[in-house]
C-alpha cells in the first residue's frame, strides 16, 4: 500500500505526468494499486461526511455514517464506467494514440487526484458538520467541495491529454515505402522537432506547456466530455443520495427516484438564503 501511496504522490506533483515521463503514449502508474488508494481516499471522505449524522439528530446515526463513507468511492468509480466509453470514443475522434489499456490508467490517475483533493478537505467538513444544525448548508458545501476536487481532476486530466498529445506528436511515424534512408545522426533541427527536452519539463501537474497550444478541436471535444462528466456526476450522486442525512427523515439506504440532483441543488440553495 505504501508504494502505491509514493505512485498517486508521484501523480500529485507532476511526475509521473511530465512529458519526458510519456514517451511511449502511455501513462506509467499501476492501475490497479492506484485504484486501491482511490478507494481509501473516498472511504476517507466519505467518513468524514457522515459525521453530520452523528451530531445532528436526537441519537448518532451510525448506519448513515458506514452508507456515507462507502458510497463516496462507489460514486466515483460508477461515474468513471459510465463515462469511460464516451472519452475513448471522443479520444480516438482527435486522432490520439492512446490505447484502452494507457486511457484507462489515464483516467485512474484524474481520480487519484479528485479523490486526493475531496480527502483533504475531510476534516473541514467535519468541522461544519458539528458546528452547524443546517442540513441545507451542509449539502450545498459539500457540493461546492466536490465542484473543486473535479475541476482540478478535470483540469489534470486536459493538460495530461495535451501532453500526450504532444509526445505522440513528436514520435516518429512508420517507415513507408521511398522514404530517405534515417540518418545515424540527426541534426539540430532534427532534435528540436523530437519534443519536450526533460529540462523544458513543466514543473507541477496542473502547469501548461510552454509553446505548444492544443488545438481548438481537442479543446471542444474534451470540453464537451467534461460537461458530460459533471452531468452524469451529479446525477449519479442523486441515485445514490442521500450522503448527508436529512436529521427530518429517518435512515435509508436509497431514496425514492424523484426529482433530479439540478432542481433539488436549487431547491437547497432557496431553503438556506429564504
Amino acid at each position: 500500500m505504501l508504494k502505491w501511496i509514493k505512485e498517486v504522490d508521484r501523480i500529485l506533483r507532476g511526475e509521473a505526468t511530465r512529458p519526458s515521463a510519456l514517451q511511449d503514449a502511455s501513462i506509467p502508474i499501476p492501475a490497479f494499486g492506484v485504484t486501491a488508494v482511490v478507494v481509501v481516499l473516498g472511504l476517507i471522505y466519505g467518513f468524514f461526511m457522515g459525521w453530520f449524522a452523528l451530531f445532528n439528530r436526537d441519537s448518532p446515526e451510525y448506519q448513515q455514517l458506514l452508507a456515507s463513507t462507502v458510497k463516496v468511492p462507489a460514486l466515483f468509480l460508477l461515474t468513471l464506467i459510465v463515462t469511460f466509453p464516451s472519452l475513448y470514443v471522443f479520444n480516438a475522434l482527435v486522432g490520439s494514440r492512446l490505447t484502452l489499456r494507457a486511457l484507462l490508467r489515464l483516467l485512474t490517475a484524474a481520480m487519484a487526484v479528485m479523490l486526493a483533493v475531496l480527502a483533504s478537505f475531510g476534516p473541514i467538513t467535519a468541522f461544519f458538520s458539528v458546528s452547524t444544525e443546517s442540513y441545507s448548508f451542509m449539502i450545498l458545501l459539500n457540493v461546492a467541495l466536490f465542484a473543486v476536487a473535479g475541476l482540478l481532476g478535470l483540469g489534470f486530466l486536459l493538460q495530461t491529454l495535451h501532453r500526450l498529445s504532444v509526445v505522440g506528436r513528436a514520435l516518429p511515424r512508420p517507415p513507408l515505402p521511398g522514404d530517405p534512408p534515417a540518418t545515424a545522426n540527426p541534426g539540430p533541427s532534427d532534435t528540436a522537432a523530437s519534443g519536450h527536452s526533460a529540462a523544458a519539463d513543466p514543473e507541477g501537474a496542473l502547469d501548461p506547456l510552454e509553446g505548444h497550444v492544443l488545438g481548438s478541436h481537442e479543446k471542444t471535444v474534451f470540453r464537451f466530455w467534461i460537461v458530460i462528466f459533471a452531468l452524469v456526476g451529479g446525477q449519479m450522486s442523486w441515485v445514490l443520495r442521500p450522503f448527508v442525512g436529512d436529521p427530518k427523515q429517518p435512515f435509508e439506504w436509497f431514496r425514492e427516484r424523484q426529482s433530479n440532483f439540478f432542481e433539488a441543488l436549487w431547491n437547497h440553495i432557496s431553503s438556506l438564503f429564504s
